[in-house]
């Protein structure tokens, strides 16, 4: 059976309970063993929402670059990072929440309410809101803003592969692959990578067992 279109349905309730600035929130990178979280909070305009937002997961790299541009160009946007550091001394689900309340105190007018992907909303959330499971695929403002968070998070992938070359993160964005993890081991931990991430911690453990 075919999934089910996003659509405006959850921020029309929102509306008809009285709040007016709704916010979709969503986060990408949770499971890169390299680079930071990110998250973005979009606040669609109705009268000029782009063609075609669905999980970013189901797009292509050019339609979802495409689709970026213009949310850019007709919503309010706001795009903000946790860093490995604070990963690795938070915990990814921690951090990809505090990534998540970055990005809504970035917007130009804060949300009176957020519809935030996953399953728990953010302990620190500045407005009320409403965890939804699968909300990238379900809800339109969340949709939209794994799309900017997706590409905000690959192009600073890309660029931080230019300085730390061989580990494929302009292709693979920090995940796990194959080829990512027999890089780690033949040229060893960057700055870039989570410590707390077992495949990097048993990396580093195993060298200090080796030099010591």
């Amino acid at each position: 059976m075919p999934r089910p279109a996003a659509d405006f349905a959850l921020e029309e309730q929102a509306r008809a309970a009285g709040a007016r600035v709704i916010v979709g929130v969503d986060e990408v990178g949770r499971g890169p063993l390299a680079g930071p979280v990110t998250a973005a909070a979009v606040r669609l305009d109705i009268s000029a929402i782009p063609e075609g937002l669905a999980d970013s997961k189901r797009l292509t790299a050019a339609r979802r670059r495409a689709l970026a541009d213009a949310l850019h160009a007709a919503a309010e946007v706001s795009i903000a990072h946790a860093s490995v550091e604070e990963i690795d001394r938070l915990n990814i689900l921690r951090a990809s929440h505090l990534a998540m309340c970055r990005a809504l105190g970035g917007l130009p007018r804060p949300a009176d309410f957020a519809l935030v992907d996953g399953n728990l909303l953010p302990e620190d959330l500045p407005c009320p809101g409403l965890a939804v499971v699968g909300g990238d695929g379900l809800c339109l403002s969340i949709a939209a803003a794994s799309i900017v968070a997706k590409v905000a998070r690959d192009a600073l992938m890309v660029e931080l592969a230019q300085h730390f070359p061989g580990y494929g993160w302009e292709t693979n964005a920090g995940y796990p692959t194959k080829a990512h993890r027999r890089a780690l081991r033949d040229i060893g931990v960057s700055p870039h990578h989570r410590r707390s991430f077992a495949p990097v911690h048993n990396i580093l453990y195993q060298a200090k067992t080796v030099s010591g």
